[in-house]
Order: structure tokens, then C-alpha cells, then sequence
């Protein structure tokens, strides 16, 4: 698992294929240097619907796995994105200024200490 967070640079067409295969890609431009790095992620099946919101421009944390394959002795590299987040403009993950762009995974979100329980 890995994450990074930069600007929404191009938020490509959902591709359908011919199995029932669905896929949608965006480009992330993240800041390294004197030279920001343009980077292509893919969301895909039910992930699709994470970018439906989202807008060029936006400045989101991408949690992500990297996949790679093999076919006909060519490899490919692919950046699964599977959760997506928006950033506020103080350039923290957003936590009480709206709900996230993904649902929390399970057991996510456990109570401080000093919090109130919910009833």
C-alpha cells in the first residue's frame, strides 16, 4: 500500500470492455523538486465511481498498490488506486470538513481517548 497527494492534472473517459471489464485513469501531478512529476493512476470495477466527483484541478491524497503483468514478454506497471481523499487548503487530509470521497474500512475511526461516545 502506498499514498501520495498532488493535483488532479486530466481525469480520462471510463473504458468498458468487451468481458464487463471497466476501468477510469487520472493523472496526478505531484510536486518533486524543480520538476513536478505527472503520474497515471487507474481505478477499476467498483472503484470506478471514486473519481465521478472529482474535478482537474481538485488536490486529493491517492492510496494505491502497484500491479504489474507479464503478456507476450512485454511487462506492464499499473497504479491501482483503490481509496482517494480530498485534501483541504491548509494541505491536511480532510477529516471534519465533509465526508471522504471513499467509505472508511472496517474498524477504521476508533475513539480517542478524550472522545465522547456517540450516545
Amino acid at each position: 500500500m502506498f499514498e501520495i497527494t498532488g493535483t488532479i492534472k486530466k481525469i480520462f473517459a471510463e473504458q468498458t470492455f468487451g468481458s464487463g471489464f471497466n476501468k477510469r485513469e487520472f493523472v496526478l501531478t505531484v510536486p518533486d523538486g524543480r520538476f513536478p512529476q505527472d503520474i497515471k493512476f487507474e481505478t477499476v470495477k467498483d472503484k470506478v465511481g471514486l473519481i465521478a466527483e472529482l474535478k482537474e484541478g481538485d488536490e486529493i491524497k491517492v492510496t494505491f498498490d502497484i500491479r504489474g503483468r507479464e503478456w507476450k514478454e512485454n511487462y506492464y506497471v499499473n497504479l491501482n488506486a483503490w481509496k482517494i481523499e480530498a485534501v483541504t487548503p491548509t494541505g491536511g487530509a480532510s477529516t471534519d470538513d465533509g465526508p471522504p470521497l471513499t467509505e472508511p474500512e472496517p474498524g477504521a475511526g476508533s475513539m480517542e481517548l478524550d472522545d465522547e461516545p456517540p450516545f
